[in-house]
Order: C-alpha cells, then structure tokens, then sequence
C-alpha cells in the first residue's frame, strides 16, 4: 500500500499546489479576493479529506465479501455526498466564504486526477495493480 500512499500524497501536493495558483490569480481578478480564498481552501481541504476517505473506503472494501463491500461502500458515499452539501450550506450561509471560491476548491482535486491521469506513466499504474493482488 505504499505506493497508493505516494500517489495519494502527490495528488495532495499538486492540489494545494493548484489551489494557491489560483489564490495567487483571485487576488488580481475578484474584487473580494479575501473571501473567495477562504472558500478556495476551504473547499480544497474538504476535497482532500474526501478523497482521503474514498482512498481508506476503497482500500477496506477489497477484502471484503461482495455483499458486505457493496454496503460499506455505498454507506460510505452516502457519507461523502452529505459531507458535501455541507460545505456547500455553510459556504452559502456563511457571509465571509465565497460560494464559487469553495465550489472551485472542491473541483481541484478533481483536476488535479484527471491531468496526472492523462500525463500517467501506465507502467507504474501497472506495477501497483499488480503488486495488490
């Protein structure tokens, strides 16, 4: 599990990464940067604790039965999506945490998957899988 831990903690690394570049470009562009990066880590660090639990949900439910993996599984994203709607309520409510900024924070993340993804080395992709069975 080593090396899903060091995937995961370069994910980490290039979300924060990502999240202050764009702090860095609302302070130039929004007129209440103030409250946009609040919302901005705010939404990134929810997103990474998440992320955290989908990482621990998938790594627990490998060794389960199907039937109970299935439940544990779905439970836990029940979870994740409340966790969600959360942040988005609070970020609402909240005067002082931009909404756009805590949606933007929440999609870095995301981002972040989805460039390392399609710049990925497919032989190391391959010696993990192979490694956990």
């Amino acid at each position: 599990m080593d090396e899903t831990r060091d995937l995961r903690l370069k994910i980490y690394k290039y979300t924060l990464l990502t999240a202050c570049f764009a702090a860095a470009v609302a302070i130039f562009i929004v007129k209440d940067y103030l409250s946009f990066i609040s919302g901005l880590f705010f939404g990134t660090v929810i997103a990474i604790l998440n992320f955290t639990l989908l990482a621990k949900t998938i790594e627990k439910s490998i060794y389960l039965p199907p039937e109970k993996a299935k439940t544990y599984v779905s439970s836990r994203y029940f979870i994740r999506f409340t966790i969600y709607g959360a942040v988005l309520y609070i970020s609402v409510v909240a005067d002082y945490i931009n909404v756009i900024g805590t949606i933007i924070g929440i999609l870095t993340i995301k981002l972040v998957v989805y460039v390392l993804h399609l710049f990925n080395d497919k032989q190391y992709y391959k010696n993990i899988f192979n490694k956990t069975k």
